[in-house]
């Protein structure tokens, strides 16, 4: 029965996004085929992945899982139920000190992504409210892509959403917001962490250029 709840409120949760942001989806450098893939996006709003799973095709939605924090995401029992529930969002423990060894972020993406899941995943770690495109990237998406170097990396360039729900606000703003979908990346053979994060960054910077943001 919870899953049939969590089915109903799925496409629910699809129709509310598509009505309220108007997302439109621009595949710029991949298409969007049955590939398990990690898509790679800035973040600016609590908005940010339920948005970009909504704008997803269905056959493509049902096997991507989000990256989030689970410190939001169970603060209460309805948040909970999205995360997941409907989301099947792979729930990070942020507290370093206090997880348990079983909660470290890279294991969980990398189990996910072994039972054939996509993932959507914001490697800058939090909410960008400078005035910078992109902030600098934490290292999962390194640890990631040197675990599994053969899935797709693609980035994803969301424009727009921070309008839609400011941080702090409750109820969003209708408002029109694009998902681009860059060319994939993969991570080189020896290649640094540090000269890979930034190429990552790059790679985004340049779909928020062309998007003119």
């Amino acid at each position: 029965m919870k899953k049939l709840f969590a089915a109903i409120a799925g496409r629910g949760l699809v129709i509310i996004v598509r009505l309220v942001t108007a997302p439109r989806a621009i595949w710029a450098g991949i298409e969007p085929i049955p590939r398990q893939r990690v898509y790679f996006a800035n973040h600016t709003s609590n908005a940010d992945f339920p948005t970009v799973w909504a704008v997803l095709p269905g056959f493509l939605r049902e096997n991507t899982r989000p990256v989030a924090a689970s410190d939001y995401w169970l603060k209460s029992r309805l948040r909970a139920f999205f995360g997941r529930d409907v989301l099947k969002a792979v729930l990070i423990n942020r507290d370093r000190a206090g997880r348990d060894p079983l909660e470290d972020p890279v294991a969980l993406m990398v189990a996910a992504v072994d039972e054939g899941a996509s993932l959507i995943l914001f490697p800058e770690g939090m909410r960008n409210l400078t005035e910078d495109p992109v902030l600098d990237f934490k290292t999962g998406l390194f640890h990631l892509a040197s675990a599994r170097p053969e899935i797709d990396l693609v980035p994803v360039w969301i424009d727009n959403l921070n309008s839609v729900l400011p941080k702090g606000e409750v109820v969003p703003v209708p408002l029109i917001c694009t998902v681009t979908f860059g060319a994939p990346l993969h991570l080189r053979p020896g290649e640094d962490k540090d000269i890979f994060l930034d190429r990552a960054r790059m790679a985004l910077a340049a779909l928020a250029k062309a998007q003119g943001a």
